[in-house]
């Protein structure tokens, strides 16, 4: 392994457990790389019950720093920003200890090459560095216009704010873009639509796609039902504290739900991820809705729903629920937005659905007759097909020894 050239490895979020969708991809991606590298890692992390994960990463990595993160003082802090001009994102994530750590590490290692899981952890790599060391940039997704669409969403004041965020954002975005060998984003549309924004750029942007572990995910595998016999459940998986997710099933339980009961009064909405605020949890007190929180395995939940939903409204990039319900040979009813960047083709390997009436009608087709089966094989074998991790893996490693072909694909 001493042979092995060595990585810096730059998250804003510690990438293990693998339980929602950035660290589902961090952690493939770190896992991948750690195969191929003598990797350093440095990572926020902001849960302390993500603590326990520590030594483990510590057996994958070379060295490792852990810059602790409270959510509420980060919050604080980051509006400062609001005086200097800049990202309220890049003073969130500020951090001396951090960027000590980096310094000391380049001054004491011969990198070979820097990786940046989602842009603000960027500020973290110095100008100094040596143009020798190859630096590439996972964004994942366009977060600037994640902002700007948020912005679209909400009232004054936090308009303006989320404006002013999606803007100064897209400034530092097409920046470090500029500075790094590669920009990568989840999809080719995503890319593509980078591209768009940042064209002085576009010969460095290209996509690494999400992959899916379809051994986990597998419906062969046994599991324990959690619903009753008399259920019909609809599930819905993600972190519920991301407002995407919080904005999709409040939306889906108040103008899907109670006309899809009045048809069929078994359906019932399990909405399954950690972290629900209180509109969320308030969604329980609604006929036929059971909020879960925090599950230690989705995948129960997924084998013996009837169906998985992902009515999201605003999103960018690729939806991890949306590969793992198809993973899992699930019918997926999703959004045109939820399932942006996903290769698959609606009608036979999806359903697309983006106003109740759609949601109802395509649902209830589903479950009223056998077609769920069909549906669900095709969509396991489109991810089997072309969301494999290590296909990803081999794609990035090229590019971090600069023998990619042709980039701006």
């Amino acid at each position: 392994m001493s042979d092995q050239p060595e990585l810096l490895f730059l998250s804003h979020r510690i990438p293990y457990p693998p339980d929602k969708g950035d660290k589902i991809r961090s952690w493939n991606i770190l896992k991948g790389l750690a195969e191929h590298y003598r990797v350093h890692l440095g990572c926020f992390i902001d849960d302390e019950a993500d603590l326990k994960y520590v030594d483990h990463l510590k057996g994958v990595c070379d060295s490792c720093y852990f810059a602790r993160l409270n959510p509420l003082t980060a919050r604080l802090r980051s509006t400062t920003a609001l005086l200097t001009g800049d990202p309220l994102s890049l003073s969130y994530y500020r951090n001396a200890g951090l960027q000590a750590w980096v310094d000391d590490l380049i001054k004491q290692r011969t990198l070979e090459s820097v990786f940046v899981f989602s842009g603000a952890v960027a500020q973290f790599v110095p100008a100094s560095l040596s143009e020798k060391v190859r630096r590439i940039v996972d964004f994942v997704d366009v977060d600037s216009d994640k902002w700007r669409q948020y912005a679209e969403n909400k009232s004054w004041p936090a308009s303006w704010i989320y404006g002013r965020e999606g803007r100064k954002l897209l400034e530092f975005e097409r920046k470090i873009s500029a500075q790094s060998d590669a920009g990568l984003f989840v999809s080719p549309a995503e890319a593509a639509f980078f591209r768009s924004l940042a064209p002085e750029s576009r010969d460095k942007i290209s996509h690494i796609n999400n992959g899916v572990d379809f051994e986990f995910f597998d419906p062969e595998l046994a599991f324990e039902n959690p619903f009753t016999a008399a259920e019909c459940p609809l599930v819905f998986t993600g972190a519920m504290d991301y407002w995407p997710n919080a904005d999709a099933v409040i939306w889906f339980t108040e103008e899907v739900l109670p006309r899809l009961r009045e048809k069929r009064n078994d359906v019932h909405f399990y909405i399954v991820g950690s972290k629900p605020g209180t509109e969320v949890k308030a969604l329980a007190r609604h006929d036929g809705v059971t909020v879960t929180g925090r599950v230690e395995d989705v995948r129960p939940y997924l084998a013996y729903g009837s169906a998985v939903v992902a009515p999201l409204r605003i999103s960018r990039g690729v939806q991890n629920k949306v590969l793992e319900g198809m993973a899992m040979a699930k019918p997926v009813v999703a959004t045109t937005q939820a399932l942006e960047g996903i290769d698959a083709i609606a009608g036979e390997e999806v359903l697309k659905a983006d106003d109740p009436d759609e949601f109802i009608g395509k649902i209830l087709t589903l479950l009223d007759s056998d077609k769920d089966s069909l549906l669900g094989k095709r969509a396991r074998s489109r991810v089997m097909r072309d969301y494999a991790w290590s296909a990803n893996i081999d794609r990035l490693t090229a590019m971090l020894s600069g023998t990619a072909p042709g980039m701006g694909v």
